[in-house]
């Protein structure tokens, strides 16, 4: 038998889908779960914040997870299913493989939520998207409403997150089209290119910008050789900015210095018509904390799932009772 907090939470979910139909609004609602579980997002702050404290890096995986998850068939989870003979996971796409991380956290946040919330009333999708605004705000960065009440996918898809997530050596234009496609514009490109503020990258996403690239500091391609040598060592790891666990505009005064780690990161400012962007970023954290914040809330609106599609999950790495 449901809980009444699940009561709660799946009534709001078909109000706002009936509201939506009439008026053309947002199916989300920062206000979902203050009625049916006001302890979800107290909760998934504090582990949050505890799973960063033992391991700063972690805030960038929860952030690019949020990321890759919206970039595949919307804000769904589904990038945190595992394989199975029915479901092609999107863990292994090239984009994600070795290279993803912190699902166990999201394990926790999951267990502790329902926990407080007295069954499984958060979807892993919400999860995804304040984990990674709480991410944010505890390494330095700005916060933002996060609009909440999506569903979990019951399926996923590696081939399109192959197709859909964009690759770490696209040109500018390659990378406004990717993000066009997902109803995203160009000052978007530039601000969420700014989560690369936090994190790593493999040897195998920067080796042929540093040993091939003519857009890239000599004195800086050399250090990086050291780290990622022309075979061998894929795995190896370098920051994305030389401050890789504070959120702060490194990323974009690197790239005016022919400084930026993969090769789309540095088509951001290479001649082109995000140049102007990246400059204002690079010398004003204010404006880029606010487009960041603006452009997060819309990437985590993108095709949700809402009232009676998809699921709940039980566990966010496999669909119920399969």
């Amino acid at each position: 038998m449901a809980s009444r907090s699940q009561l709660l939470c799946l009534q709001l979910a078909f109000f706002l889908l009936s509201l939506n139909a009439t008026t053309g609004f947002s199916q989300l609602s920062p206000d979902f779960y203050s009625e049916c579980c006001p302890q979800a997002l107290p909760t998934i702050k504090r582990v949050v914040e505890a799973a960063i404290y033992k391991q700063r890096r972690v805030g960038a995986f929860l952030l690019r997870m949020h990321f890759h998850d919206c970039f595949v068939n919307g804000c769904d989870a589904s990038v945190l299913l595992d394989p199975t003979p029915t479901i092609d996971s999107e863990k292994n796409a090239f984009t994600n493989q070795n290279s993803l991380g912190g699902f166990d956290v999201v394990d926790n946040i999951k267990l502790e939520v329902d926990k407080a919330c007295g069954g499984p009333v958060v979807s892993c999708a919400d999860i995804l998207a304040v984990a990674a605004r709480d991410s944010v705000v505890a390494l330095g960065g700005p916060t933002w409403k996060v609009r909440l009440g999506r569903r979990d996918s019951t399926t996923a898809s590696r081939t399109l997150a192959d197709i859909d997530i964009p690759a770490p050596f696209l040109d500018l234009p390659a990378l406004i089209e990717n993000f066009k496609k997902q109803g995203l514009n160009e000052k978007d490109l530039v601000a969420l290119s700014g989560g690369h503020t936090l994190g790593f990258s493999r040897c195998v996403a920067f080796r042929n910008r540093i040993y091939n690239g003519t857009d890239i500091n000599p004195a800086f391609a050399k250090k990086l050789q050291a780290t990622c040598p022309e075979s061998g060592g894929d795995f190896n790891l370098a920051p994305l900015d030389p401050t890789e666990a504070r959120f702060d505009t490194a990323y974009f005064t690197n790239l005016v210095k022919q400084k930026g780690l993969l090769g789309s990161d540095q088509a951001l400012f290479s001649g082109g018509s995000t140049d102007a962007l990246v400059k204002k970023y690079g010398l004003n954290a204010k404006a880029f904390s606010k487009a960041f914040a603006k452009s997060m809330v819309k990437m985590g609106n993108i095709k949700p799932l809402t009232g009676n599609q998809g699921e709940v999950r039980l566990q966010c790495s496999k669909v119920n009772y399969s």
